[in-house]
């Protein structure tokens, strides 16, 4: 795939230099990605890199929090039946255990519901809430879910439900009638940060709550490996609160991860001694999440909620094969609809592709949806047949907002919701065709030419001989960067006239990716530094040319620590490469 290079932009050009000398000559590359996150004096520095569980948000200035926690506390205080209804996918499933487990912990008989992807779809509905007045509950929580389930409120109050919903999604112009509506979304509401997980707005109800039964918050924090889940798999954006979340949550999954998360650990074959975001979003999220997509998601929240190490590796076990059942089924939707991409691309050359074959599995199309959207660059829907309805996963690109793209095709659609960049929706099988145009219309008004090619967004430039070592400064500060996702990322350096030094190489099945090493042209003498390239095995040919002319090469990466056989050194990660003069 070509990439756009693109220098991000700095408005005040001075601010670079005066956060260098206000953090004692800090190396202009590492101050320049700084001012770009925000960092531009010394306290925000501080604030960035100290960041800690003392710098939460008070959960009563979320709008409806007092009514939330209040009738959650009477509900404790009068041994009230409660059912805590959640959604299918990681985040939906760890808000489901973090308010289950701290109902039961503080003595109340708290049930679940989850909906079937199959049967039930997305979100509130009826059938929980029916499960719910079968149980004799009088409370329901809504979890990742409900902030526009407006007929769905309605039935509940029908069926003496009073109901909660907790949400993060972006709410219609009116509210469902519940007894609180949480979602730092609502337009009315003046909570410092909106940009909280499901499980995140749930743990600011379990903060509130613990606070009204006049117990100490430190108890809200038993529940941080959870957040670190929800937070790392859900993609959302790591600043703020967020950041704090995922970052206190990682070293709680080291320290004192539940016996759940640890059995995931051990079936994935990783150890959480060092994990990471990338150890969340790839190994442990996949695997929560092949319960909804292969079987059903309360597997998940019976092994996160799992007190027996027997019954937890047991349930990790099951997931497990789902994930393995699920991966093969990825790679045969995936090899299917790129198919049907490059028929339609050579048909009608579409801003958007709506791919659609009845017997995909529901529980895939979302993945696939975003592999197709790596690879063509183009907004996605993915459809298959749920029933009598057609059932749709869509993913977009930076810069086109699919969620209100959708809200243009919603009279040809029967259901849609989600976020800027991943949305679902139903409609009738006889409106594909009209939504396949409505949607490339949508997208048509919103894309350009040049949104249609990724752009790599590079923080700073970078000679290869300032970074040093693994114990040197730049790494040291440099690491301290992380979390790393969305708003977060990890910076990305470019570095120019370069040599490429030894014998570059591909490795990987297929040779599939760039093995090789760097250094800066003037300096012959240098240690080169490795450089790994993912999925880049077709730019061999440029490195070989590099060499053979002696032409000088442009890299764009970013850096990481390697350890192989007890020693650590830091490599390149590219990102992309190519000739100077090919630029």
């Amino acid at each position: 795939m070509t990439y756009r290079w693109t220098a991000r932009s700095i408005d005040d050009a001075t601010a670079v230099s005066r956060l260098q000398e206000a953090l004692n000559g800090l190396p202009a590359a590492l101050a320049r990605a700084l001012v770009l996150r925000g960092i531009d004096s010394f306290d925000a520095a501080r604030h960035f890199f100290r960041a800690d569980r003392d710098d939460l948000h008070d959960p009563f200035l979320m709008q409806d929090m007092d009514r939330a926690a209040d009738r959650v506390v009477q509900a404790i205080e009068q041994n009230e039946r409660v059912l805590v209804y959640g959604d299918y996918d990681v985040d939906g499933t760890t808000a489901t255990t973090l308010l289950t487990d701290f109902l039961r912990t503080h003595g109340v008989e708290a049930d679940y519901f989850i909906p079937d992807r199959y049967e039930d779809g997305y979100g509130l509905g009826e059938r929980g809430l029916d499960a719910a007045a079968d149980a004799g509950a009088g409370l329901v929580i809504a979890l990742d879910c409900g902030i526009t389930a407006h007929d769905e409120a309605a039935y509940a109050r029908s069926k003496g439900l009073d109901l909660i919903i907790c949400d993060h999604h972006k709410p219609k112009a009116t509210l469902p009638e519940a007894t609180a509506v949480l979602d730092p979304k609502r337009t009315d509401c003046d909570y410092p940060f909106d940009e909280l997980s499901g499980c995140g707005v749930g743990f600011k109800l379990v903060q509130a709550t613990l606070d009204r039964l006049g117990q100490s918050p430190e108890a809200a924090f038993d529940y941080l490996d959870l957040m670190a889940i929800s937070t790392a798999a859900d993609i959302v954006p790591l600043h703020g609160e967020n950041r704090v979340l995922l970052r206190e949550g990682l070293r709680a999954m080291e320290t004192n991860p539940r016996l759940g998360v640890r059995a995931l650990a051990e079936a994935a074959r990783f150890e959480l001694t060092d994990v990471t975001t990338g150890d969340v979003v790839f190994k442990i999220g996949p695997r929560i999440n092949a319960a909804g997509r292969m079987a059903h998601a309360e597997k998940a929240v019976a092994l996160l909620l799992a007190d027996d190490p027997d019954r937890a590796q047991a349930l990790a076990a099951e997931l497990e094969a789902l994930n393995k059942e699920r991966r093969a089924i990825d790679q045969e939707t995936l090899d299917e609809a790129k198919t049907l991409a490059e028929r339609q691309i050579t048909a009608r050359n579409p801003h958007a592709l709506a791919l659609y074959r009845p017997d995909w599995h529901l529980g895939v199309i979302g993945i696939v949806a975003s592999r197709i959207v790596e690879q063509f660059y183009r907004p996605t829907v993915m459809l298959c047949r749920n029933g009598d309805a057609v059932k749709g996963s869509a993913r977009s690109i930076s810069g086109v907002n699919i969620y209100d793209a959708l809200a243009d095709c919603e009279d040809v659609l029967t259901q849609f919701g989600g976020h800027d960049y991943a949305a679902g929706m139903s409609l009738p099988e006889d409106r594909i065709d009209a939504f396949r145009d409505r949607l490339d219309e949508a997208i048509g008004e919103r894309v350009t030419s040049e949104l249609l090619t990724p752009a790599i967004k590079i923080d700073a430039p970078l000679d290869l001989s300032t970074i040093g070592s693994v114990d040197d400064r730049f790494w040291a500060v440099l690491k301290q960067f992380g979390p790393f996702g969305p708003s977060n990322p990890k910076p990305v350096f470019h570095a120019e006239d370069l040599a490429v030094a030894g014998q570059p190489r591909t490795v990987g099945g297929s040779g599939k990716h760039l093995k090789f090493k760097v250094r800066q042209r003037e300096q012959s003498d240098g240690s080169p530094i490795d450089v790994i390239g993912f999925g880049m095995g077709e730019k061999l040919s440029v490195l070989r040319e590099s060499q053979r002319t002696n032409r000088p090469l442009e890299l764009l990466f970013s850096l990481e620590a390697n350890t192989w056989k007890g020693r650590t050194s830091l490599q390149l990660k590219a990102r992309d490469l190519r000739l100077t003069d090919d630029a």
